[in-house]
């Protein structure tokens, strides 16, 4: 927060030499962190104070979102200098997000070491070992001693994306072992490779699945894992904050889709916004047609007490605030439940405690409201005589707080069904909740209107 404040400062004061003193002595995650915090504009001013590396760096740990809004600001020589020198996995990362025309524009830009480098893993499937992983690693042969591996490291260790893990391999590039950077700088000079390193590496395929990747370098308590093809030569590695990205990014598709909010939305807008009438009609109607019988029945409800609201007009008046708090309530809850499910804090197999605690709001919510509408239903109230203003201000007041209470119910409830049920909650929870509580509200208002006003009926 200190350097946010300091930066910000810079930037009003337009110190730009200031600027970027400060912002090159500080440190990269100190950069990354308060990057998130400026604007747009400052970032653009940001980045382009910062010195090569430290830019480079930082562009590399930015989502990709925002590397695709910097590059916007970029002339395109600035664009593909800074993408020429990106980590290979982070530029197809970076890639995969772009429109494929561009993608192609800057892959084309790309030098010919870096553009085959990029084509090779362009060519994996998408969210395997293969697509992810970098081809920045250090290998060594079995023959060498340690004395000229050590000198090899210092020679490579500037253009790797890891040190800390070095590779064996033989002259057709099969693995044969592993060797960390501790091993190697304990052993002695004139000690042969072959004879300290590890032989059985652990080690992936270019096609094994990136989460099982991931959590293979989790469990194993790995900083980065071998990539071998088919014939067992080593191709890449996939190092451990790639594998964390992946994990995270696993997490929240499993929430997503749990919830009903992600793998197949694109498909489904892709039918609203392109498709047949048909198809169209097969997403909307369902839904659609369950609330018109709500509707219906809602409206038999109110059929049934046509007598009483002629005789006592000022029951009409409320019957819209009841069903409209109610509904805001159920909207609000199935909000809460909604964003509860995709960042982690709801666990469908523990829903009661939060189901139970999202009632209790609700009849709090409603105590408060009923009260506040009961008083202000008994002083509006239109009736002769001031007893009945008063049952109806209890009856508006009751029913408020019963309808809030089951509306909150409901905006749990029902998504949690619709996801059980494998259903699409996204697009059913809204109208359903809506119709099942404009019934109960209803059947609720009139209920206790006619036991606090039974003489009217």
């Amino acid at each position: 927060m200190l350097l946010l404040e300091r930066i910000t400062s810079l930037l009003n004061a337009k110190d730009m030499e200031t600027l970027k003193a400060v912002l090159n002595s500080a440190e990269e995650m100190e950069i990354l962190e308060m990057f998130y915090e400026l604007s747009a504009e400052e970032q653009v001013i940001v980045f382009r104070l910062l010195d090569k590396n430290i830019a480079l760096a930082v562009f590399e740990q930015l989502d990709t979102d925002e590397q695709q809004n910097l590059l916007r600001s970029f002339t395109h020589e600035k664009t593909i200098e800074l993408v020429n020198e990106m980590a290979p996995d982070d530029r197809v990362r970076l890639l995969d997000e772009l429109p494929a025309t561009v993608a192609r524009k800057l892959v084309g830009s790309l030098s010919p070491e870096e553009r085959k480098i990029t084509n090779i893993l362009l060519g994996y499937e998408d969210e395997t070992a293969g697509r992810i992983m970098t081809t920045e690693y250090i290998s060594l042969t079995r023959k060498m001693t340690a004395a000229e591996a050590l000198e090899k490291v210092r020679a490579q260790a500037l253009d790797k994306e890891t040190v800390y893990t070095l590779y064996i391999t033989d002259s057709g590039k099969r693995l044969k072992g592993v060797l960390s950077l501790k091993e190697l700088i304990l052993a002695k000079p004139e000690d042969v490779i072959e004879n300290v390193m590890t032989k059985h590496a652990i080690s992936v395929t270019t096609g094994t699945d990136q989460e099982q990747v991931a959590r293979t370098l989790q469990e194993m308590d790995l900083l980065a894992i071998p990539v071998v093809d088919k014939e067992n030569r080593l191709v890449g590695i996939v190092t451990f904050d790639d594998a964390m990205d992946v994990l995270e990014e696993e997490a929240t598709e499993d929430i997503l889709n749990q919830a009903g909010f992600a793998g197949s939305e694109a498909d489904r807008s892709e039918v609203l916004v392109n498709g047949s009438l048909w198809r169209i009609w097969r997403v909307r109607l369902p839904i659609l047609l369950i609330t018109l019988a709500f509707a219906f029945i809602a409206g038999f409800i109110v059929d049934g007490f046509e007598e009483s609201l002629e005789s006592i007009a000022a029951v009409a008046i409320f019957i819209p605030l009841i069903m409209g708090m109610s509904g805001n309530v159920g909207t609000q809850s199935s909000t809460v439940f909604a964003r509860g499910v995709v960042l982690g804090q709801i666990n469908m197999k523990k829903f009661f405690k939060p189901f139970v605690k999202e009632i209790f709001v609700g009849l709090s919510m409603g105590v408060l409201l009923g009260v506040i509408t009961g008083t202000i239903a008994f002083v509006w109230g239109t009736i002769a005589a001031w007893q009945d203003s008063l049952m109806l201000g209890i009856a508006v007041g009751l029913a408020l707080i019963v309808a809030i209470t089951v509306a909150s119910l409901l905006g749990f409830l029902v998504p949690f069904m619709l996801i059980k049920l494998n259903m699409d909650q996204a697009a059913g929870s809204a109208p359903i909740i809506t119709s099942i509580k404009d019934i109960v509200a209803l059947l609720i208002y009139f209920l206790f209107v006619y036991i606090f006003m039974r003489g009217y009926f």
